[in-house]
């Protein structure tokens, strides 16, 4: 099982990241990608998706139109791991 980041490892792989924030009264990070309109959003969600699905690490995510809300978090740890710093960097590059 995963572990949970914490501490200095946390900050410093959170400040890795471009636009993700903490999710407020969660252990989880989030970030909102915006897209020019729906078939590049859906598109961006499949790549997303068979790249986690690689990684056996599904994001919870909403999307509407443009726009897609990711939120990572590693259930099983209880929290943010290096599991969600690694998805969110991908989907970061895609």
């Amino acid at each position: 099982m995963a572990e949970k980041l914490a501490g200095d490892e946390r900050i410093e792989a959170l400040g890795s990241l471009d636009g993700w924030s903490e999710v407020e009264g969660r252990d989880a990070i989030c970030k909102t990608f915006q897209f020019r309109n729906f078939v590049e959003a859906f598109g961006w969600m499949t790549k997303a998706a068979l790249e986690a699905e690689k990684a056996d690490h599904h994001p919870e995510w909403f999307n509407v139109y443009r726009t897609v809300d990711v939120t990572l978090a590693t259930h099983d740890a209880g929290g943010v791991t290096e599991k969600d710093i690694a998805l969110a960097r991908r989907m970061d590059t895609l």
